[in-house]
């Protein structure tokens, strides 16, 4: 039963770290950081780092994985949000 309840948490971890994806290609077509949130999603990506480590002291390989996929694919909203916000601040700065 463990061992069945490891895997169907794995699978959920998965599932998470997918759910991020369409916002990353959303973001990332629209070349734009409007309507996203980076307080959320730069809080999720602190929240998964923090995973990782528990993960490691766990020594649970499924909590490690899962949260670096799920760090992966928000880690990209991340950094896409802040990179267009940042392109964006300088265009309005040099105007």
């Amino acid at each position: 039963m463990k061992q069945i309840v490891a895997v169907i948490f794995g699978l959920g971890l998965l599932c998470n770290a997918l759910l991020f994806v369409p916002q990353a290609l959303a973001v990332w077509r629209k070349k734009t950081d409007e309507g996203v949130s980076l307080i959320t999603f730069g809080g999720f990506s602190v929240l998964q780092a923090i995973g990782i480590v528990h993960g490691s002291y766990q020594h649970d390989l499924s909590l490690i994985l899962g949260m670096a996929a799920s760090l992966l694919s928000c880690g990209t909203v991340t950094l896409l949000t802040l990179m267009y916000r940042l392109r964006r601040k300088r265009g309005i700065a040099a105007q």
